[in-house]
């Protein structure tokens, strides 16, 4: 069912609307870690009670319905990774394994005298090791390696529903029609999985990259913030591993200092440089060549 007019969303739309009426709206909100119980809050007011931000949502919400990639200016890099990487999390500890078992059940009854539901349920865990590496890379900031792999990726699940579908040997049994019921169960899990691993990569391409690039040239281009005080080289270590995405505790550990020292340190650089959010600490990092882009943990792009 379409938006009402067949609109896009708005900030101002009622959550439970978009949530009853779009197929992929539980992925949606679960993945830019909202919940259920929205009662008649609009997307804005959910949105801002769980500190997402609002427009960044409503791209991906968009692009998802409407295939809209017309993507407005204020999107949030960060907030857009801890959805992918939800996503990530979601496919290598829930959606994937849930499959494979799903595809026992669903293949072993054919009996023991064919081999080709095991071979079938090998194709598969090459296919979810494929996957697992592309995500391990994507998580590690490796996207110009690995941004055109997506469709050879997906392209595998297809040919594992048309493994089943050619070569699977039916076997008539007294418990036919449960082993029926079950196989078309799964063929319609392994179809839901192929277009949403396919959207998921179509956001990272269409959204995520071009916003990535575009926040990474626009860092470039910067000229190197000026330093009221110049950073100490202890405190220059603490900024790269704030950058890098470490608790205090972490930082204390890996610079074998105390977390007190640690956050007196990160005052400090606060207080010299005027910047008080991550992100600014990020591109300053960058631009004054303290880091790379690519050694910067996703969370804190």
């Amino acid at each position: 069912m379409e938006h009402v007019n067949g609109t896009m969303y708005k900030a101002s739309d009622k959550i439970c609307d978009l949530m009853s009426r779009e197929e992929d709206a539980i992925q949606i909100i679960s993945r830019f870690g909202l919940e259920m119980g929205v009662g008649d809050q609009t997307i804005e007011q959910m949105c801002a009670s769980h500190g997402v931000h609002t427009p960044t949502f409503l791209a991906v919400v968009n692009y998802k319905v409407f295939k809209q990639k017309a993507l407005p200016a204020d999107i949030d890099v960060p907030t857009l990774q801890r959805y992918l990487r939800n996503a990530h999390n979601y496919f290598l500890n829930f959606r994937l394994p849930r499959l494979r078992r799903a595809l026992i059940e669903a293949l072993i009854p054919a009996g023991t005298s064919s081999q080709i539901p095991e071979l079938i349920l090998r194709c598969y865990d090459e296919f979810v090791e494929e996957i697992r590496i592309h995500i391990e890379h994507e998580n590690a900031g490796l996207f110009e390696e690995h941004e055109h792999d997506d469709e050879r990726i997906t392209s595998k699940l297809t040919e594992i529903k048309n493994l089943i579908i050619k070569y699977y040997p039916t076997k008539p049994t007294s418990e036919e029609g449960n082993v029926t019921y079950t196989l078309i169960s799964v063929m319609s899990d392994l179809w839901h999985t192929e277009h949403d691993f396919a959207d998921h990569c179509a956001i990272e391409d269409d959204i995520f990259w071009p916003m990535l690039t575009k926040h990474h040239h626009t860092a470039r281009q910067q000229k190197p913030i000026p330093e009221t005080e110049e950073l100490s080289d202890r405190e220059k270590d603490v900024l790269i591993q704030v950058v890098r995405g470490l608790s205090n505790k972490e930082i204390a550990d890996v610079l074998c200092i105390s977390m007190h020292t640690v956050i007196s340190h990160r005052k400090h650089i606060t207080r010299k440089l005027n910047i008080h959010s991550t992100a600014g600490l990020t591109i300053y990092a960058i631009v004054n060549h303290l880091i790379d882009l690519n050694s910067v943990e996703g969370a804190n792009l």
